[in-house]
């Protein structure tokens, strides 16, 4: 589980640079078309699921490699 938690947080990070890079993020749908906030349109949403991605990417990857060093405890599947 640990290092699916390395994974998943690396992809969140680096899809957070990628969307830092390009300028625009995917954050879900608005309806049937891709909700894809732009630093030039919309700024404030831009920026919050940027923080939003960096943060739980971050989490997850420190996470995943305390439990795989045995500091923290891995997460619970139930």
């Amino acid at each position: 589980m640990a290092l699916l938690q390395i994974l998943i947080g690396l992809g969140l990070v680096v899809v957070a640079f990628r969307g830092h890079r390009l300028g625009e993020l995917r954050a879900g749908s608005a309806g049937f078309k891709p909700y894809t906030p732009s630093r030039r349109d919309n700024p404030l949403a831009f920026h919050f699921f940027l923080v939003l991605y960096l943060c739980a990417g971050f989490a997850l990857l420190v996470w995943g490699v305390f439990a795989l060093l045995g500091i923290a405890k891995p997460m619970p599947i139930d």
